[in-house]
């Protein structure tokens, strides 16, 4: 068996707690010292989202959830309240609400050049710190140019959905794990912690899933459990 631990995440673009979670797990993983590995995963929050959003996050909120503008906004400046205490400096004025599908798919090619993390965190910067646009095939292929993939394939994947397929599989895999919302963390294919969790949670997990490699999964599952009480971590067996 690998020391490496792999931790697969299922998480969207416009999914504000999913960069927040990846700021939050990068230092757990910093803080718990040993060889991870990481993937990720498609999940659409919003698939029914035009490309082209016209309005404000806050509209877009309220339309979605069906809440006064108001409230849309007092979430939105939480949210980015949290964000900034884990050093991200939300842009919910110049935010370009948009669909996520085309994102997913430069991802998916991305990992095929061993690029996936960078284009990840590349279009998360884009999206809630700089205003870019991640949903228009042009501008995901500028994206994926400064990451280093070929520009021209970057476009031609997005005009022929060449990554629609692995896009699709991902969010099926999602239903069959039960996962309903992001950010979504698998450790070792089998165990789940939900949420954008403190670092010590994800510290703590990775911890005990190392050492309790060998048991059943309902033993790892109450372990982890127990180590990330205080954290209020939600820990189970997927499979």
């Amino acid at each position: 068996m690998s020391d490496s631990v792999k931790v697969d995440v299922w998480s969207d673009i416009a999914c504000p707690w999913c960069y927040i979670g990846k700021r939050k797990f990068e230092a757990g993983v910093a803080a718990f010292g040993g060889p991870v590995e990481v993937e990720y995963h498609s999940f659409e929050l919003s698939p029914d989202t035009p490309v082209d959003f016209e309005g404000t996050e806050a509209e877009f909120l309220s339309q979605h959830k069906g809440l006064p503008v108001q409230q849309a906004q007092e979430m939105i400046d939480r949210v980015a309240g949290i964000a900034e205490s884990v050093d991200l400096h939300y842009d919910y004025d110049a935010l370009r609400h948009t669909n996520t599908v085309k994102a997913h798919q430069v991802i998916h090619l991305a990992k095929q050049h061993g690029k996936q993390l960078e284009m990840v965190e590349r279009l998360f910067t884009a999206y809630f710190e700089r205003g870019e646009h991640v949903g228009q095939d042009d501008s995901l292929a500028d994206l994926g140019a400064e990451v280093g993939l070929d520009r021209d394939e970057v476009l031609r994947t997005l005009r022929d959905d060449t990554q629609l397929a692995a896009v699709c599989a991902d969010q099926a895999q999602a239903q069959a794990f039960g996962i309903n919302g992001v950010p979504f963390f698998v450790i070792d294919g089998k165990y789940g912690v939900s949420g954008a969790q403190d670092p010590a949670a994800f510290e703590q997990v990775l911890q005990q899933v190392v050492a309790l490699r060998g048991t059943t999964p309902e033993e790892v599952a109450s372990a982890t459990e127990r180590a990330t009480d205080d954290a209020s971590a939600d820990v189970a067996a997927t499979r």
